[in-house]
């Protein structure tokens, strides 16, 4: 599978906003969209066109997927099974990305990104209800308990990330024990809780064209 391999910088600065796609990087002097917070290329700077709705519409299913660190067909696999479900396919498209288990790890603070949690789970330091799980788009269900394998507490990553995170309910529907290196999932959020600054219908009106 493709993956994306430039400066992921680049990713914010032509979305116009930090999307903190670098962890603690994002929040430091060495943030790039700190310095150059106008898009990318040779003629960024002067960059002045009108969008189109479907230019509109196209951004912001491309700023949701570069969030979450989806592929083109991950994404659109994810936005179809929103729409199998019952209720608004926009809020049951976010839910679903919430309930990954990378996101899981990152929203609880084992990771500083979502990035950093997928290669986490990749190299197996994770267990869902005590089984090892390396796939970073498992579907975390209401009362799941995700916690650090045994062999892989003492990893210097982990604690770094985790000296971060202050509060042991660091999201409505999660729940952190932190000395026992442990979280559980309590439930599906629901999209008002979910802090995103994003605007999923446009995902619906672009797939539905």
């Amino acid at each position: 599978m493709g993956r994306y391999t430039e400066p992921v910088c680049k990713i914010c600065r032509r979305e116009g906003e930090k999307l903190f796609l670098k962890g603690s990087r994002c929040t430091s002097s060495k943030c790039t969209f700190e310095s150059r917070g106008y898009p990318p290329g040779q003629h960024g700077k002067n960059k002045r066109f009108k969008v189109s709705d479907y230019g509109i519409q196209l951004r912001e299913k491309q700023k949701i997927r570069e969030i979450y660190g989806l592929m083109e067909k991950q994404f659109r696999t994810t936005f179809l099974k929103a729409e199998r479900l019952k209720g608004v396919t926009g809020e049951n498209m976010v839910k679903l990305l919430e309930r990954r288990l990378d996101n899981v790890i990152y929203r609880l603070g084992f990771a500083t990104s979502r990035q950093a949690a997928r290669q986490l789970v990749r190299h197996r330091h994770f267990l869902v209800n005590d089984n090892i799980i390396d796939i970073p788009s498992y579907l975390v269900s209401p009362g799941d308990q995700i916690k650090v394998r045994e062999k892989s507490r003492k990893l210097e990553v982990l604690h770094s990330a985790m000296r971060r995170v202050k509060d042991a309910r660091p999201y409505p529907w999660l729940e952190l024990d932190k000395a026992n290196m442990t979280g559980i999932f309590l439930e599906i959020p629901e999209r008002m809780e979910v802090p995103l600054n994003i605007q999923e219908q446009f995902v619906v009106e672009l797939y539905s064209r």
